[in-house]
């Protein structure tokens, strides 16, 4: 029986804490979703693989995990100082549609791309637009306490009236004295008491598309409201685990702290927990300068930036090499590594499970292999170091293989049952089709190794051979057409 001393490193406290659920046998986790204006950007992607797997390692460990991932279909502008254009109504302005077509054609895509990657369903996805009565429940109990203002219309968060009883920066590491001294003052056009402040709710100009009635009345919601509202609605005042991007620490989670805290005068969260952001070439990956890259570009292959296409699940082992609180680079020479490791992982599992058992025991601890295993995914989820474990066995199996021994029954009994569990199971690395573009690599590697064998025998006047080549291609629907620049092939 393996002991599992769980520890995650808890962004509030910036240290690894054992983890304690406050239900035992039971995790509530939270993570911000997108916001579905757009194709889901890569680096969110990684962010969201990051929470599959810590969603499906808990589950692993046994624990009854109600996992929250929301939709963002509302409410949030350009701009975190509360500026700006609602992002989905801009989308819906520019094609002339309606601001729901944008939500359901995004959100259709952000679901087939995450499929793609392997990505279990969260338990439930609640929509900002869903939950507008709940929002404004929450805003008029923020109101009554205190620590909101109405002006105009809109209602503001007043930060620095809840910092006199909070800590207002406590997840950030921010210092209000030094968010006053960093902030520009208010030009006279806006209704903020205060720089610091925040939107609870604002007045819809007569522009605004996405609106909806309230005590103040027409408006919209903030952003950082709607994570309170359903993370309180479907997980309670506290709860174990809120996660996100570590872009969204500043200002997004701070606010969501403060919110709750305002109402229910607890914190609202046990861990907090964020992935770390994704780089294409060395670089930060932007639209403005053309350093970017959408999941369906490097599947298809259709791109400047790599020439030739990666499968999704290829693509997954990447991101899973690499710590989920550790920044991460994308590049051909990466991606180009992971395909190989995680074909040699794909093989080693299948040579496995074919291979016989025996009395010959090689020089492999399984048992303390095991142990090593759950050991990485039990120091806050540390796939890169599961993963070095991995091949250790791959190594071992492929030495056994090759040389043709038999394995110790229960060497074999163990790795032939958690290889594929740690693979499939707990890091989510799905099995490729037959059609993956590897395998259309190799038989394409492999046909041009018979055209040049072909090419010799034809020089040689071998015609015998040549021919020979030449029709078994053909029993096996592969044509071979010569031409003045050479011979090509196609297929049946």
């Amino acid at each position: 029986m393996i002991d599992h001393s769980l520890v995650v490193l808890n962004s509030l406290s910036g240290k690894k804490e054992p983890f304690r659920s406050i239900k035992p046998g039971y995790v509530g986790m939270y993570v911000c979703g997108p916001t579905v204006y757009s194709n889901v950007h890569l680096g969110n992607c990684r962010t969201f693989i990051s929470f599959d797997l810590i969603y499906r390692y808990l589950n692993h460990l046994g624990y009854k995990v109600r996992y929250v991932r929301n939709i963002t279909d509302a409410g949030h502008l350009e701009n975190d100082e509360d500026t700006g254009e609602d992002r989905i109504a801009k989308k819906a302005r520019i094609e002339k549609i309606e601001p729901m077509e944008v939500v359901q054609y995004f959100t259709v895509d952000f679901h087939q791309i995450l499929k793609k990657f392997n990505n279990l369903p969260p338990g439930i996805e609640p929509t900002a637009t869903g939950h507008i009565i709940e929002q404004i429940e929450l805003i008029k109990k923020i109101l009554k306490e205190g620590l909101a203002y109405q002006v105009n219309g809109s209602v503001y968060f007043d930060v620095l009236k809840f910092n006199e009883t909070y800590q207002y920066g406590k997840l950030s590491g921010r210092k209000i004295e030094e968010l006053i001294h960093n902030t520009r003052k208010l030009d006279g056009q806006s209704d903020k008491k205060n720089p610091q402040d925040f939107a609870l709710w604002k007045k819809a100009e007569p522009q605004h598309i996405m609106r909806w009635p309230s005590p103040w009345g027409d408006g919209f919601p903030g952003w950082h409201l709607e994570c309170t509202a359903m993370s309180t609605k479907y997980l309670g005042e506290s709860f174990d685990i809120h996660g996100g991007g570590m872009d969204l620490k500043f200002p997004h989670h701070e606010c969501e702290i403060a919110q709750a805290e305002a109402i229910n005068k607890k914190p609202p969260v046990k861990y907090w927990l964020h992935a770390n952001m994704l780089t294409l070439n060395g670089k930060k990956m932007a639209k403005s300068t053309g350093n970017n890259i959408l999941p369906m570009d490097i599947f298809t292959g259709k791109n400047d930036k790599f020439s030739k296409p990666y499968s999704p699940q290829v693509v997954r082992f990447f991101m899973l090499q690499a710590h989920y609180t550790s920044v991460l680079d994308i590049s051909q020479d990466a991606l180009d590594a992971s395909e190989k490791g995680y074909q040699r992982l794909m093989e080693a599992v299948n040579k496995l499970a074919k291979h016989q058992s025996g009395e010959l025991k090689g020089e492999f601890d399984t048992d303390k292999w095991l142990k090593n295993c759950y050991a990485a995914m039990d120091d806050d989820f540390n796939s890169p170091l599961l993963i070095a474990h991995l091949f250790e066995a791959v190594k071992f199996i492929n030495l056994i293989i090759h040389e043709d021994h038999p394995i110790n029954y229960n060497q074999w009994k163990i790795l032939n049952k958690m290889l594929p569990v740690f693979i499939h199971e707990v890091l989510g690395i799905g099995v490729e089709k037959e059609s993956s573009s590897l395998a259309k690599e190799k038989l394409k590697q492999t046909v041009g190794l018979l055209i040049d064998l072909r090419n010799k025998a034809r020089i040689n006047k071998d015609f015998e051979t040549s021919d020979q080549i030449r029709n078994q291609l053909k029993e096996y629907g592969i044509h071979l057409k010569d031409g003045k620049e050479g011979t090509n092939f196609t297929f049946d």
